[in-house]
């Protein structure tokens, strides 16, 4: 039986740069092994299907396709759609989800990191916190500041030194129905 994935890649189409197509994204995947490919929004968000318990040898084929695409090497955090249903259910955040005065983020790590956190973990310049931890996974609350901006939290959740990709908590959500709507039965 298939094992339905997410592959998270980091600033693919952010800002200008890392711009690509999410066809030839699809296109790379399924080079490298990967069946019912599919790209949520263009921001490098990768639904697909693999078989197999151990999938380090087609993550391995994925960045170097990725790698060939983009032109340098990718950030990707991999997680299984019921890894990210799991993110979800964890409901970490509560009643701010209704807040509009606060963005909510899901920063994705690479791997859990050495060190964690005290919760909560507060970045005053970019007036973002870290509000709940998973072992591979951060949870931010990012609120405006002065000029009205909102702070980004990828700064500070590296300062643990894992590689991260962050993602809005509505588009974590809308991800990952998406992904169980495309799942093959």
């Amino acid at each position: 039986m298939a094992t339905t994935h997410v592959a998270l890649l980091r600033a693919v189409n952010v800002g200008g740069r890392g711009v690509v197509k999410m066809t030839d994204l699809r296109d790379a995947f399924a080079g490298a092994g990967c069946a019912n490919v599919r790209t949520f929004i263009a921001s490098g968000n990768v639904v697909f299907e693999a078989r197999g318990a151990k999938p380090d040898s087609l993550f391995k084929r994925i960045a170097a396709a990725t790698r060939d695409l983009l032109g340098s090497e990718p950030g990707i955090c991999f997680r299984t759609l019921d890894e990210i249903d799991g993110v979800i259910a964890a409901n970490p955040f509560g009643r701010l989800v209704d807040d509009r005065a606060v963005k909510l983020y899901v920063a994705f790590l690479d791997r859990e990191p050495a060190s964690k956190p005290k919760l909560p973990f507060t970045a005053p310049k970019e007036l973002c916190e870290i509000t709940a931890c998973r072992p591979r996974e951060m949870f931010i609350v990012s609120r405006p500041k002065p000029n009205r901006m909102y702070g980004f939290p990828n700064g500070v959740v590296e300062s643990f030194g894992v590689m991260s990709t962050t993602r809005n908590w509505n588009t974590v959500t809308r991800l990952a129905a998406f992904a169980r709507a495309g799942a093959r039965m």
